[in-house]
């Protein structure tokens, strides 16, 4: 129970960080342009991510046994 706890409090305070740091540090960065490529890469990249790690970790679990 300690270890899923503090895990959640990790994953807590680092999200914590992430919005302090676009409330706080995003006004003083340029605006980016509303184009639809801009767009597209806002919304590929998360899957684009999550199937990379994906297929890493299939590649790294199902390689056969060196002997």
């Amino acid at each position: 129970m300690g270890i899923q706890f503090t895990f959640i409090i990790k994953v807590l305070i680092l999200a914590l960080g992430i919005s302090l740091l676009i409330k706080y540090a995003s006004p003083s960065l340029p605006p980016i342009p509303a184009t639809s490529g801009n767009a597209l890469i806002a919304v590929l990249t998360p899957a684009i991510i999550l199937a990379i790690a994906l297929l890493w970790r299939f590649w790294k679990f199902h390689q056969p046994p060196v002997e």
